[in-house]
């Protein structure tokens, strides 16, 4: 599988790729896509955590969301996926809730690099707190939620971020919790749309995926360095 990767990542890029682990904390619109890219990519083996199943609502914009899947658990969904694409990536699964219950076992595994793509703030800070406390390499993904551009998908750092909600939660509780480091984030800078009162963020195809993808370009280079 890796005759179109060679050229652009070399022997030795391929061989890092496949000795490295990345964690991905949330398999939903953002991290499905993600997973997968890191998946075709070589790296070798996925830790991957969700505590949720696949719902009718997810269809619209989740890799693991089909009818066939419907009712499943999200990282059982991902784990069977990526076998079929890459057999002989590991794919690790916790389908719990990351949270300070859970980290321990979680995180006890050799990781290079984490991907927080949680929909949750506090356990977003709990999880970048913890990549910050072991040396952990990271990127978060602020929000993707009423949105219709992928063309503004950028990666920065959350002190930098603008106009979006959850950034803005998060950059309020940085501060409190007196974290100085920088905080890498996959964001938008697209202006949210203002709709009408609903449970849930709208969301669609092309914009959590395109974040997903820029989030796993951003491991993979970096990986590659070392």
């Amino acid at each position: 599988m890796y005759e179109r990767l060679l050229p652009l990542f070399g022997e030795d890029g391929i061989e890092r790729l496949n000795a490295s682990t990345v964690l991905v904390v949330g398999c939903g619109g953002v991290g499905s896509f993600a997973i997968e890219a890191l998946a075709r990519s070589g790296v070798g083996t996925l830790i991957l955590v969700d505590k949720d199943t696949v719902e009718a609502s997810n269809l619209n914009r989740q890799l693991g969301a089909l009818h066939s899947t419907l009712g499943q658990m999200k990282v059982d969904v991902l784990k069977a996926r990526i076998q079929d694409i890459n057999p002989a990536c590991k794919v690790i699964t916790y389908g719990v809730l990351y949270n300070d219950h859970t980290k321990h076992d979680i995180l006890n595994h050799p990781i290079d690099f984490v991907f927080d793509a949680i929909d949750t703030v506090t356990c977003k800070l709990n999880l970048i707190e913890e990549c910050l406390r072991r040396h952990l390499p990271f990127i978060t993904s602020c929000g993707q939620g009423n949105r219709m551009e992928p063309q503004s998908v950028v990666i920065t750092e959350l002190s930098k971020t603008a106009y979006d909600p959850i950034a803005r939660v998060m950059r309020s509780q940085v501060r409190k919790r007196k974290i100085k480091a920088k905080i890498p984030c996959v964001y938008s800078k697209e202006i949210p749309m203002k709709l009408s009162p609903q449970r849930q963020p709208a969301s669609n195809a092309l914009v959590p995926s395109t974040a997903g993808l820029t989030a796993a370009s951003y491991i993979i280079q970096s990986l590659l360095k070392g």
